[in-house]
């Protein structure tokens, strides 16, 4: 059986990458959907020019699908990217969202063809800590009160999480990012022959965003 894995290069997608290889299944595709539109529903567009590097170094195929990223319309875009490969089931990083989640299982669904969030409602803290254990995850996107520009760039670790478990007592921020609060960059995982890695970066800020524009992947 063929999986493919949904993924933006995130801490949440790439761990139900690994708990898919580490149940046995065979993820033979990393499947990133790349949207025109920064505010789209469904997926982030921050550093996407990664993924083809993890999946190059995760010895997966990569499968890239355009959409303009407009609410709804981005799902049949989807589908009909998923609906042109020859596999088995699908893993996601769904954590938290109803909307994610409930629309990735109608469409696997229509596929007849599984769908797996190992993540599923798992308690945030716990899943920040295997993150920490098993991987090189960076935050490269704040856009909460309370994560100013200092965040950019840190690895997710026991220092880090204590920061962020702070902020969320104060400002009522997820702990793991579920409502948009900070985007993250899995740098190594298990799966990973080998560590990615960046030649360039460039901090872009706006009134209520903060993004770390990472480049030269390799």
């Amino acid at each position: 059986m063929s999986w493919a894995a949904l993924t933006s290069g995130g801490k949440d997608s790439i761990l139900s990458c690994q708990k898919a290889l580490d149940d046995t299944k065979q993820v033979k595709y990393l499947v990133t959907v790349r949207p025109k539109n920064r505010e789209s529903y469904m997926f982030h567009s921050a550093n996407l020019d990664a993924v083809p590097v993890i999946a190059d170094v995760a010895g997966m195929e990569y499968i890239e699908i355009l959409t303009h990223g407009k609410k709804e319309e981005e799902l049949v875009d989807l589908e009909n990217g998923l609906a042109a490969l020859d596999i088995d089931g699908v893993t996601a990083g769904a954590v938290a969202s109803v909307y994610q989640a409930e629309r990735v299982k109608a469409i696997t669904d229509r596929l007849g063809i599984e769908l797996f969030t190992p993540l599923w409602h798992m308690d945030t803290e716990e899943l920040l800590r295997e993150v920490s254990d098993r991987m090189d995850a960076r935050i490269v996107v704040t856009a909460a009160e309370g994560l100013n520009e200092s965040f950019l760039g840190a690895r997710i670790d026991e220092s880090l999480i204590a920061r962020l478990k702070k902020i969320a007592g104060r400002h009522r921020i997820n702990l793991a990012g579920e409502g948009g609060e900070y985007e993250s960059l899995t740098l190594n995982a298990p799966f990973y022959s080998r560590p990615v890695r960046y030649t360039t970066q460039e901090i872009r800020s706006s009134a209520d965003r903060h993004e770390l524009v990472l480049g030269g992947f390799y």
